[in-house]
C-alpha cells in the first residue's frame, strides 16, 4: 500500500468482526516491523502485552470501561512504557559497545547526564516512557493498516488494575491499549471528523 493511502485510510475501527481471528504470526510480523520506530538513544523503552484469549479479553473488558471493542476484537495490545529503560541494565548499551558506537567511559557520561538532568525526576522518567512507547504505538497502527489490519487506540482504562492483571512492573506505565482485528463490514463508521490544519496548529519563529 502507498504510504499516503496508509495515512488517509487508517481509522479508529469502532466495530470489529468477532468471528475473524488475527493470526499470531501476522501480529508478530506487524510488531517486529513497528519496532523500527525511533527512540531516545535507541533504548526502546517499551513492551507489549498481547491480550488474545477470550477469558483474558473479558477480564480486560471490565478494566477498560467496558468498551465493546475489547471483547469483539480478536486481540488487544497493552503498550508498556519503561521509566527505567535508559539504565545500564538495558542490553542495547552492550550492543552499542560491541559495535563500537561508544565505550564504557562514554556510556558512564551519558548515564550520568540522564540521571542528573534528562531523567532526574519521576515526571521526566514518565515522559520518557510515554513519549517513546507512543512512537511504537503509532508505528504499530500504521504497519497494521498497511497489512490490512484495523486498529483502535484507547486511553480509557484503570491503569492500576491492568498492571495488576498482567503483572506489569510498578515502575512501568501502561501508555495505551490498541484493539486489533478486522472491521465489521455490516456497520459503517461516521465520516472522518475535521482535522486541524498546519495554519491552525503551527507557529513559525
Amino acid at each position: 500500500m502507498e504510504f499516503n493511502n496508509v495515512i488517509n485510510e487508517r481509522r479508529a475501527a469502532t466495530f470489529f468482526d468477532p468471528k475473524k481471528d488475527l493470526d499470531i504470526t501476522l501480529l508478530e510480523e506487524i510488531i517486529n516491523e513497528a519496532t523500527l520506530a525511533p527512540s531516545c538513544f535507541n533504548t526502546q523503552p517499551w513492551g507489549v502485552v498481547v491480550i488474545k484469549s477470550q477469558e483474558a479479553r473479558e477480564e480486560l473488558f471490565e478494566k477498560a470501561c467496558q468498551q465493546p471493542k475489547v471483547k469483539e476484537a480478536p486481540v488487544t495490545l497493552a503498550i508498556i512504557g519503561k521509566r527505567t529503560g535508559y539504565e545500564r541494565e538495558n542490553s542495547i548499551w552492550d550492543e552499542k559497545i560491541k559495535n563500537g558506537y561508544l565505550d564504557e567511559e562514554k556510556l558512564k557520561g551519558i548515564l550520568s547526564f540522564c540521571n542528573s538532568s534528562l531523567f532526574a525526576t519521576l515526571d521526566q522518567k514518565t515522559a520518557y516512557a510515554a513519549r517513546n512507547s507512543s512512537l511504537l504505538a503509532m508505528s504499530i497502527m500504521y504497519v497494521a493498516q498497511n497489512r490490512g489490519v484495523a486498529t483502535h487506540p484507547m486511553i480509557g482504562f484503570d491503569e492500576g488494575a491492568v498492571k495488576k492483571l498482567y503483572d506489569i512492573e510498578e515502575e512501568d506505565i501502561v501508555t495505551m491499549l490498541i484493539s486489533m482485528g478486522y472491521p465489521d463490514e455490516s456497520r459503517e463508521l461516521y465520516p472522518r471528523e475535521k482535522r486541524f490544519t498546519f495554519k491552525e496548529i503551527s507557529k513559525i519563529y
